[in-house]
C-alpha cells in the first residue's frame, strides 16, 4: 500500500516529500483553485520540480478540466507532451463519454486515472476501458449514506441546501428501487473492498486509489478495505503520525537518561 499526498500546494507538498513517506502526488482543479493565480502550466512544472530535487520517479496524476470528450483528449496529449514525465497519469473523470476517451488514451499508452468513482460498477467499466488507476472518493461516498439524516432535519438548512439534499435522496430512491445501487453501495469499505475482490481476479494490473479523506482513521479504513494507493490531505499527516503515548514514552526515555548522564 502507498501513501500519495493530495495537493497542489508547492510548500505541502515540498515538507511532505522530503520526509520520504510519500510515492506520489495527486492533483484536481480544485486543489489547483485554493492557490496564488499562475499559468496551469507553471504550477505542475514547479510541482515537477520538486519532485525532481527530492524524489525522482514517483507518481504525478494530473487532471483534465473539460466534460468535452475531444477537449479531454487534446488536453491529456498536451499533458504527456508539454510536461514529459514518464511517471505522470492524466485523470480523467469517470462517465459514458469519457470510457471512449480513456480506451483512445490506453491505446496510446496513455496512462489513466480515472476519477470520482462512487461505485463498484463504475470502477469495473474503468478498468475495462483501459484505466490504469481507478480512484474511489471514500468520503463522498460515505455522505450518500447520510441524505436520509440530513433529511430528518431538513427544517435546520437553507432552501438552496435543501433543494439540493431533496434531490439527491429522490435520486437515490429510484438508483435503489431500479437496483442500480443498493445500501452497502454507499458504505465505501464495501465498495474499496469488493471492486478490490473484483480488480484481482479480472484487472490485476489495474490499482485502487482511494481518495476524498476526511480523517486518518479513514486512511487506515481505506488500507484495511484493500487499496493499493491512499491519497491523504496533508491536514491529516500530524495525526497520522501522533500519539500521546508516544509523546509520554519518549518524554520519559530522555527524562530518565537525563538524570543518569548527569
Amino acid at each position: 500500500m502507498k501513501i500519495f499526498i493530495d495537493s497542489a500546494n508547492l510548500t505541502e507538498i515540498e515538507e511532505a516529500l522530503r520526509r520520504g513517506f510519500v510515492q506520489g502526488i495527486t492533483t484536481n482543479p480544485s486543489l489547483l483553485a485554493k492557490e496564488p493565480k499562475a499559468e496551469f502550466a507553471t504550477h505542475i512544472g514547479k510541482i515537477l520540480e520538486l519532485i525532481q530535487r527530492h524524489s525522482p520517479g514517483i507518481h504525478l496524476s494530473v487532471e483534465v478540466f473539460s466534460r468535452d470528450p475531444d477537449e479531454i483528449l487534446q488536453q491529456a496529449k498536451n499533458f504527456i507532451h508539454n510536461f514529459n514525465y514518464p511517471e505522470l497519469s492524466v485523470k480523467v473523470q469517470i462517465g459514458w463519454n469519457e470510457l471512449e476517451v480513456i480506451k483512445r488514451l490506453a491505446s496510446e499508452n496513455i496512462s489513466v486515472n480515472c476519477t470520482a468513482c462512487m461505485s463498484v460498477t463504475q470502477g469495473m467499466m474503468a478498468a475495462a476501458a483501459g484505466a490504469k488507476f481507478v480512484s474511489f472518493f471514500w468520503g463522498r461516498i460515505r455522505d450518500a449514506q447520510k441524505i436520509e439524516e440530513k433529511m430528518q432535519n431538513i427544517h435546520t438548512v437553507g432552501s438552496d441546501e435543501r433543494g439540493v439534499l431533496e434531490n439527491f435522496a429522490r435520486i437515490k430512491r429510484e438508483m435503489m428501487e431500479r437496483k442500480a445501487l443498493e445500501e452497502d453501495d454507499f458504505d465505501p469499505f464495501y465498495v474499496v473492498r469488493k471492486a478490490r475482490e473484483i480488480f484481482d481476479k479480472a484487472y490485476p494490473q489495474v490499482q485502487i486509489i482511494s481518495g476524498s479523506m476526511r480523517s486518518s482513521s479513514d486512511v487506515k479504513n481505506a488500507a484495511l478495505a484493500g487499496s493499493h494507493i491512499i491519497t491523504v490531505p496533508p491536514k491529516f499527516f500530524n495525526d497520522m503520525i501522533s500519539h500521546f503515548k508516544t509523546d509520554e514514552v519518549v518524554g520519559q526515555f530522555l527524562a530518565d537518561f537525563s538524570q543518569w548522564i548527569t
